[in-house]
């Protein structure tokens, strides 16, 4: 199957299915010598694992990481770094009535067309069990990344029409929604929990922020870093919608007032806005990169709906299972670690220009 390998100088290959085994990855291209363990893997995999709270699938899966190769005394060694995650808590008779039924918002039908196969247990290739692997391998992205002094934050800051008005990054991972606003996260988790008893599911957004990135990183015309950046996350397949700096709120402004006017404060040039995002021309200005995602509503759900069977026949369905009313809370992780593998291979193709 192609697509799943991503990257070009620190690439990351994932495998496995939903319902198979195991899952995992293989990191190629990571600096021999960072420090590495199991612990600085498993504390970014347990953000992101199933059964977290009230409002996530009650599905218990532990995503204890195992590392297979790359690894010596707790080091890299610059070698490939294969990383395994077994699967323990499926359920794949749940998914045999609907073996033959294509789950609206799914891709089921489109894989069918594709492969002219395709394993139904929980969606094999296109579920998002698969983002274990990228949470696994954006942990060790990150590990390289903080000896550079970059961090990478993301939060949800609306879920349905509930919008977070206040920012408070120390909170973030103190609530089950991982909103920054306290007032806005109880909300958010009581609209959640309301849908859930429902059946239904709703959608929402996560912001993110780049901090500590150096002028430079991304390359003209084609592998621009907003580009790249948009490639990497838009490969997630809960998000819909992406935007950066003032987004699409710039359709309303006007030159005089988007544009980043620059400043020279001991030397450094800088901005004194950041419309823009942190991105000018495709290339890094030493800003905050600043993006903004739409989360779709989950799409298993249990209210009844419309749909066709292989051979095109009408059909109820009702999806049963352990599905997440809102998909926000553990996209986080899956958003940071995705954002890690973009940076860190910028920052390494950036370093074969100019050092």
């Amino acid at each position: 199957m192609a697509g799943s390998i991503f990257g070009s100088l620190f690439t990351v290959s994932t495998f496995g299915e939903s319902h198979g085994p195991a899952i995992g990855c293989v990191i190629d291209g990571c600096p021999p010598g960072i420090s590495l363990s199991t612990t600085d893997i498993q504390f970014e995999l347990d953000r992101r694992r199933p059964g977290q709270s009230s409002v996530t699938t009650p599905r218990k899966e532990s995503d204890t990481v195992e590392i297979l190769s790359g690894v010596f005394e707790e080091k890299t060694t610059g070698a490939p770094i294969a990383l395994l995650i077994r699967n323990a808590d499926q359920r794949s008779k749940d998914y045999s009535k609907i073996k033959d039924v294509f789950r609206p918002g799914h891709a089921d039908m489109t894989f069918e067309h594709k492969y002219g196969i395709r394993d139904y247990r929980g969606g094999g290739r296109s579920s998002g069990r698969e983002t274990a692997c990228r949470v696994a391998a954006g942990a060790i992205a990150k590990k390289v990344l903080n000896g550079y002094g970059i961090s990478i934050i993301a939060h949800t800051d609306q879920v349905g029409d509930i919008k977070a008005t206040t920012f408070d990054a120390s909170i973030i991972e103190q609530n089950a929604v991982r909103c920054a606003d306290p007032v806005a996260a109880e909300k958010m988790i009581q609209l959640i929990e309301s849908l859930a008893k429902d059946g239904d599911s709703i959608g929402g957004a996560v912001s993110l922020i780049i901090q500590g990135l150096p002028i430079g990183l991304g390359d003209p015309v084609f592998d621009k870093f907003d580009a790249v950046l948009s490639h990497g996350l838009m490969s997630i397949g809960t998000i819909k919608g992406i935007e950066f700096g003032e987004g699409f709120g710039a359709v309303i402004m006007k030159g005089s007032d988007h544009n980043d006017t620059f400043t020279n404060e001991n030397d450094k040039i800088a901005t004194e806005t950041n419309h823009a995002g942190g991105v000018l021309g495709g290339i890094t200005n030493g800003q905050d990169v600043r993006c903004r995602l739409a989360i779709k509503p989950p799409s298993s759900i249990a209210k009844e709906q419309s749909t066709v069977t292989k051979d095109g026949s009408k059909t109820q369905l009702s999806v049963t299972g352990r599905h997440d009313p809102c998909i926000c809370p553990r996209v986080v992780p899956v958003i940071e670690s995705m954002t890690a593998l973009v940076v860190i291979d910028r920052l390494l193709i950036q370093k074969t220009i100019k050092h």
